[in-house]
């Protein structure tokens, strides 16, 4: 099994299309079909349906894609990692987040690292854990900054614990305050800013109105973090939000605690088990987890 078999197979797989991915991957599409036949014949099995011109992938050929993606996202990161120059001066870290660390804990750290290593391209993909989960198993990402615990939980991923942190309850500065601190209780009579599905915030936000008896009642749904913010300003109910991120909202929102025992969260730094992250991506990893000695966790969970 050759590098460019797998290469092709993976293209004509997402572009369900010979003559597209041939142009694609830069050969001529006979070519390109006679690798693909190559290929089947060493497997000994055919990895497309072809009838009437629509090409669509075999069982055998559904088995293959998610390995050959990973194998060709590890030879790429082999091949960055070889090619940067020393003193990381060159290179790129792919780092995925959900959008509340984004906001909330990465700008610092970021600053921190372009720094130190100007040279390095950082590539951000915002998510839910789950999605930043299959990101970095099918090899696109090098780190992920995720809630624990998983949604599904991985043998194949490690996950160091970086913090702990509160949720607070947010509200208009305008508006009438909550009593304080706000216990979970105390939303079943409050319309709610809710994030779309998912999202971890509105996990753990609708699972403890769940556990407290009662449904939360949302005006307005399916936001993103910054577009939950901006209801909230203009009035149209509470959030719950991390206290990151509520430290940097700004005077026209009020910030109120839980009550006690509250709500926290568990953020960890993931990667794969079986292939070391790069060199560029180690050296966010040690600015990370060194991030978390100015941040230590809360007592009591």
């Amino acid at each position: 099994m050759q590098f460019q078999q797998l290469l092709y197979f993976v293209a004509v797989a997402e572009t369900r299309h010979f003559t597209r991915a041939a142009e694609r991957v830069h050969v001529s599409q006979p070519s390109l079909s006679q690798q693909i036949k190559a290929l089947e014949q060493e497997l000994g099995a055919e990895l497309f349906s072809r009838a009437r011109g629509n090409i669509a992938l075999t069982d055998a050929g559904e088995a293959l894609l998610p390995l050959a993606r990973r194998i060709l996202a590890d030879t790429e990161t082999a091949r960055r990692e070889v090619q940067e120059l020393a003193q990381l001066k060159r290179g790129r870290v792919r780092l995925g987040a959900t959008p509340s660390l984004c906001t909330g804990l990465l700008p610092d750290v970021l600053r921190a690292f372009h720094d130190l290593h100007p040279g390095i391209e950082l590539l951000i993909e915002e998510g839910g854990s789950h999605d930043l989960v299959r990101e970095l198993a099918r090899g696109a990402l090098d780190l992920a900054l995720v809630v624990l615990p998983l949604p599904t939980p991985s043998p194949a991923l490690t996950t160091v614990e970086l913090l702990r942190e509160d949720l607070v309850v947010v509200s208009a500065a305008s508006a009438p305050p909550p009593r304080r601190p706000v216990r979970i209780t105390d939303l079943r009579d409050q319309p709610l800013v809710m994030f779309r599905h998912g999202y971890d915030l509105r996990e753990l936000t609708v699972g403890a109105c769940r556990a407290a008896g009662f449904e939360p009642t949302f005006t307005v749904e399916g936001g993103e973090l910054d577009a939950v913010l901006g209801f909230v300003r203009a009035g149209l109910g509470l959030a719950v939000v991390p206290a990151m991120v509520a430290a940097r909202a700004g005077r026209d929102l009020r910030v109120t605690a839980l009550a006690r025992p509250g709500l926290r969260r568990t953020i960890a730094l993931a990667h794969r088990s079986d292939v070391a992250p790069p060199r560029a991506a180690r050296e966010l990893q040690k600015l990370l987890m060194a991030s978390r000695r100015g941040k230590p966790a809360p007592d009591g969970l």
